[in-house]
């Protein structure tokens, strides 16, 4: 199988079973040949992020209305004009090679439109439209996130979110001390094969693309994959050796298993999620890392468990919209706002059980991977507000890109004595 006949069957999967972009392609890495796993990472990701922008040009040079364009099509337009706009790759490879992965009776036309974009200067037209719509075109994101993140966090930021949305996110590793620091975990991925480069003392940055379920030093429980952001959300909660902290919303898994690493395996923390399905992935990671301190169980972070015990910690990073990680899974993007209209509710309902696990003089942390103040600031100083006995010390939002991380918000409360 090709580069390109990788990267088609991975679109039509995405566009017909709704499966997250990373996941589908970490799964087709593992059977790319090696010449072609960075082709197919730019590639795959660059049609999913930039599907706006891409659907504005075939718009532009299709004699056939946008809307009657057959599916595998318009998957395959997406394709041969990401290659003739973005990627060092000669016209007519880019063009030749789109166009053997079509049924005769639409070559002629995906080559007709490809060769207009051509002869046009394989320019993005934005003339005519308003500032709005020209950053959703130019940087393939929703006008309506847009809009939202221009009002909340200025223009000159949102674009510097956007651009940062844009290109290959990095991939960072959370060492696990318990068996290796951040030098070894260098030297055990360049084993592999895998370029690597230390960022902290507990995180590397793998540099190079690679499957990561197939590498060595991830069976052998060396690390776990977690963005910055994650891992100083769990930093803020600061868990200590022999405390018992709840992570009630854990698949899958990366932050119950830096808590547990931060407090050397000793005490305990208790891992929950809605699904079993999700619950397995939480025992086979703290089973690989040897995180014998994690409990994992099927759990409802929105209804009270009276069987629980109160904790010294508890973390509540709850489902939301996800705008912070929209590098990592553009499909996001596209989201139409109603479908996000009624996270809030569940977020202060899982927040109000949440707290009654927290002992006196306890600390709970409420974190999301999204940019959007309806679901976080408005959270957290609703709560502060309506439970006088848990203090707000701190509030802070990571824009995406900022420091290397997602995009992410962080709300800390004390339980007073």
């Amino acid at each position: 199988m090709t580069g390109r006949e990788c990267v088609f069957g991975l679109l039509k999967k995405t566009a017909e079973d709704g499966a997250y972009s990373n996941i589908a392609l970490d799964a087709a890495l593992g059977r790319a040949s090696q010449n072609d796993k960075a082709f197919v990472t730019a590639l795959f990701y660059g049609v999913a992020e930039r599907r706006m922008t891409l659907d504005h040009i075939i718009r532009e040079f299709s004699k056939i209305g946008f809307d009657d364009i057959e599916t595998d099509t318009l998957q395959l337009l997406r394709m041969g004009v990401y290659q003739l706009m973005y990627m060092d790759i000669p016209e007519s490879a880019a063009v030749n090679e789109t166009v053997k992965l079509a049924p005769e009776r639409t070559k002629g036309y995906i080559n007709a439109v490809l060769r207009a974009f051509i002869r046009d200067g394989r320019r993005l037209n934005l003339d005519g439209i308003d500032n709005l719509l020209q950053l959703s075109v130019k940087y393939s994101c929703a006008r309506w996130i847009v809009k939202m993140w221009a009002q909340e966090y200025g223009t000159e930021k949102t674009v510097q979110m956007l651009e940062a949305s844009l290109g290959r996110a990095p991939v960072y590793a959370r060492v696990n001390p318990l068996v290796c620091d951040a030098d070894d975990l260098v030297y055990e991925l360049s084993e592999d094969g895998v370029k690597s480069e230390p960022i902290s003392e507990n995180c590397v940055e793998i540099t190079s693309p690679c499957a990561i379920e197939n590498l060595r030093a991830y069976r052998n429980g060396l690390f776990h994959v977690q963005d910055l952001s994650s891992q100083r959300c769990c930093e803020l909660l600061a868990p200590k050796p022999g405390e018992t902290v709840i992570d009630l919303c854990a698949a899958p898994g990366g932050k119950s298993f830096t808590l547990a690493e931060l407090m050397n395996n000793r005490g305990k923390v208790l891992s929950f999620d809605l699904y079993d399905s999700r619950v397995s992935l939480i025992k086979q990671g703290a089973e690989r890392l040897g995180l014998n301190i994690i409990t994992a169980a099927v759990g409802d972070a929105s209804a009270a468990d009276a069987e629980l015990p109160q904790a010294d910690k508890v973390l509540c990073d709850v489902p939301c919209s996800g705008l912070g990680v929209i590098r990592r899974k553009p499909e996001i993007k596209y989201k139409k706002k109603a479908e996000l209209e009624e996270l809030p509710k569940i977020q202060k309902k899982i927040l109000a059980n949440a707290k009654n696990y927290v002992r006196p003089g306890g600390r709970l942390v409420y974190s999301t991977c999204t940019l959007n103040r309806a679901e976080n600031k408005d959270v957290a100083v609703a709560f502060a507000e309506e439970n006088p006995d848990f203090r707000l010390t701190e509030m802070k939002t990571n824009l995406l890109g900022e420091n290397g991380g997602d995009g992410f918000f962080t709300a800390l409360f004390e339980r007073m004595n």
